[in-house]
């Protein structure tokens, strides 16, 4: 089974504080779905709304199509994974997974039947006996997830479950997740700060600010086509560049900053303070100026990333940026080296609205 869920213009009161301001949006049956954000931001408080635990102070939630109003957490068709995940450290992890049953009047060989199905679901077929404590971080996921659907809920809430883990961990769990996720056609909503887990995992973001929903869009939509000056600064790396239209023509504006006069195209958003947002990856670094969007800069720093190569410089007013570029063996420049950084006006986006990041005019 799975389900839908709706937010309707859903809002979120605590004393004259707004932690929700209005946010509507519909998350498909079986969809993998993200709600993308900084601390503080409301996504915790949306899934505590969708789960029960608190109530909306506006607006309507519905699962399924049925209006949540007036239904207790343990009444709807959803199962929540905690950061803390709350398994039980007595328990061997069969009985881990089953407690849900056993709390529902299931019987003991039924939910042993059940909990080793989910087991082998979850790639921990002979873990069964074993204490939670013998078990890794990546394995003590699984098990909690595998106790969320042991109760077969519509939606599975997800509350940051991955934040606690290292970084490899972290990378390897994202593939499991979303490979569990697709054999149970179960619709995941979770919740994260973190904008590479939401990119890899999700088939859709909604990212949050402020308690207002920014942008819902895939992954690829976030990323390359932020609608603003926020979403653009917050998913991924950007050189960013305050200043004005001075003329527009076929979408590709003029823009005049402190650091020269470039081309870019115009976001959706135009109107009031704008910005010019360039992706590192699409800086490119030579010897020669360019015809437009040129910047004559000294190199400050090459760091070596692995598979990447960021390349940091400063240009004459002293603004940093940054050009990645992948580690192919090519030639590389050394630090106080004087170079052009040069981009596409196509790789430009010129938006408005607040930064995640410090102004750059500021």
């Amino acid at each position: 089974m799975t389900a839908g869920v709706d937010l309707d213009n859903v809002c979120a009161d605590f004393g004259t504080f707004r932690a929700v301001d209005k946010v509507s949006v519909n998350i498909q049956p079986g969809e993998f779905f993200s709600f993308l954000g900084p601390s503080g931001c409301g996504k915790t408080t949306i899934l505590r709304m969708i789960s029960g635990f608190t109530n909306p102070s506006e607006g309507a939630i519905r699962i399924g199509g049925k209006d949540m109003k007036n239904t207790r957490p343990n009444q709807r068709p959803t199962a929540l994974i905690f950061q803390n995940l709350a398994l039980f450290p007595l328990m061997p992890v069969w009985e881990n997974i089953a407690f849900g049953l056993e709390v529902r009047g299931v019987g003991r060989a039924q939910r042993r039947q059940k909990a080793e199905e989910l087991l082998r679901l979850v790639d921990l077929h002979d873990a069964a006996e074993k204490r939670i404590s013998q078990l890794s971080g990546g394995q003590k996921q699984r098990v909690a997830i595998a106790r969320a659907l042991a109760v077969e809920p519509d939606v599975m809430l997800l509350d940051e479950p991955l934040s606690a883990l290292d970084l490899k961990l972290r990378q390897h769990m994202r593939a499991e997740l979303r490979a569990i996720q697709k054999r149970t056609q179960v619709t995941f909503i979770y919740i994260t700060h973190d904008q590479g887990e939401a990119l890899a995992m999700s088939d859709r973001v909604g990212v949050m600010s402020h308690g207002k929903l920014q942008q819902v869009a895939t992954p690829r939509e976030i990323y390359d086509a932020p609608v603003n000056g926020f979403v653009a600064s917050f998913v991924g790396e950007n050189n960013i560049f305050a200043g004005d239209v001075t003329r527009t023509e076929g979408g590709i504006a003029q823009f005049d900053t402190a650091s020269g006069r470039f081309q870019g195209r115009i976001g959706p958003a135009s109107t009031g303070k704008l910005r010019l947002f360039l992706r590192p990856e699409h800086v490119r670094l030579q010897a020669a100026a360019a015809a437009v969007n040129s910047i004559p800069v000294e190199v400050t720093d090459v760091a070596f990333e692995g598979n990447f190569i960021s390349i940091h410089a400063k240009d004459p007013t002293g603004q940093d940026m940054v050009a990645q570029t992948r580690n192919d063996g090519g030639l590389l420049p050394s630090r106080g080296d004087r170079m052009h950084m040069v981009f596409d006006a196509q790789n430009a986006l010129i938006l408005a609205g607040e930064t995640a990041a410090k102004d750059v005019d500021a």
